[in-house]
């Protein structure tokens, strides 16, 4: 038996339309007061920091600020020498991605091309758990074991001299454990990112390749990582920010001692060492050396801000479609 409907335009369809429309605005109304909550803060957070960066340069030269080669903005003869800290944080980070990229990319080929779904499912949690464990205790680790550990180690190597190799003394806070505990903590963002890339490659590139003879090393290498290559450098990239920015770990383990060079056996201070050092409390706020510490924060923020141009250029340029 034929039931007639209610059409579109007749008084029984009206009030559920308007409801509808109703809460079609509510909803969207939250949405963009949340982005523009995120919008505001964000760039709250920029002009903070260029207006007391512009207060900061109204006192130090720019040019010294660049050129110097020494950073004492707390003593009594101040040199803000921003090259010490670039370096220091430039060795940890350069430490901690030799340590990741091996580390995270073999992982990312072992559970995308080797480890069967049931092992996938159990490790890649696994392996993410790493990166929920807070950075605090990634510094301690490197200070109360790596960092003995290392020195045993040394210790055990110099008892077998090598002519004309003589083995480095570690001192107790160095930018070496600092590195490579810092290399374990981003692993996972390398490890995941790049597994996610690695295994979003279409299944016929691999049969293609299969097809020709090719056996499962060389298509790895010379198929499924091409083919991946933006995802995986996009990982990098983030893992390399992460590691810039990361506060706790380089505090506790690499120390607060600001010298120039690319020695990792002895202690040295990073951009987000310092910021936290007068972020303590011992310095006056509004003085010349509390003012440091937005001119560290803005020179981080660009160097973060060119890395993720950079991916993002990168990831436009040699990012491959499939249809």
């Amino acid at each position: 038996m034929a039931v007639d409907l209610p059409s579109a335009n007749s008084a029984l369809w009206q009030p559920n339309r308007k409801r509808s429309k109703r809460v079609q605005f509510i909803v969207k109304s939250i949405f963009a007061l949340f982005a523009i909550v995120s919008i505001a803060t964000t760039a709250g957070i920029v002009l903070t920091l260029i207006y007391e960066t512009i207060a900061f340069f109204g006192e130090v030269s720019i040019i010294d600020y660049l050129t110097d080669t020494k950073w004492t903005p707390l003593f009594q003869s101040q040199k803000f020498g921003i090259i010490v800290l670039i370096s220091a944080t430039f060795l940890t980070s350069g430490i901690a991605i030799i340590v990741a990229l091996p580390l995270g990319l073999l992982s990312a080929i072992c559970l995308s091309e080797y480890a069967s779904p049931e092992v996938r499912k159990v490790l890649k949690p696994i392996l993410e758990i790493l990166a929920g464990v807070p950075s605090v205790v990634y510094g301690y680790f490197a200070l109360l074991f790596v960092t003995p550990l290392l020195q045993s180690l040394f210790a055990w190597f110099a008892t077998f001299p090598v002519i004309g190799l003589a083995v480095p003394e570690l001192e107790g806070f160095n930018a070496l454990s600092a590195g490579i505990v810092l290399g374990i903590m981003i692993t996972p963002l390398v490890a995941s990112l790049s597994e996610d890339a690695i295994y979003s490659v279409p299944q016929s590139l691999r049969d293609g390749s299969y097809a020709l003879g090719a056996t499962k090393r060389e298509t790895v290498t010379r198929v499924v990582l091409p083919a991946a290559l933006s995802g995986i450098v996009s990982s990098v990239i983030l893992a390399i920010s992460r590691a810039i920015g990361e506060t706790m770990t380089v505090t506790l383990a690499a120390g607060q001692n600001p010298r120039l060079g690319l020695n990792p056996f002895v202690p040295v201070m990073t951009m987000t060492a310092f910021i936290v050092q007068v972020s303590l409390g011992d310095t006056p706020a509004g003085s010349l050396a509390y003012k440091t510490i937005y001119a560290v924060g803005m020179t981080l923020f660009l160097l973060t801000l060119v890395l993720n141009l950079f991916s993002f250029w990168f990831v436009r340029r040699f990012r491959e479609k499939y249809e």
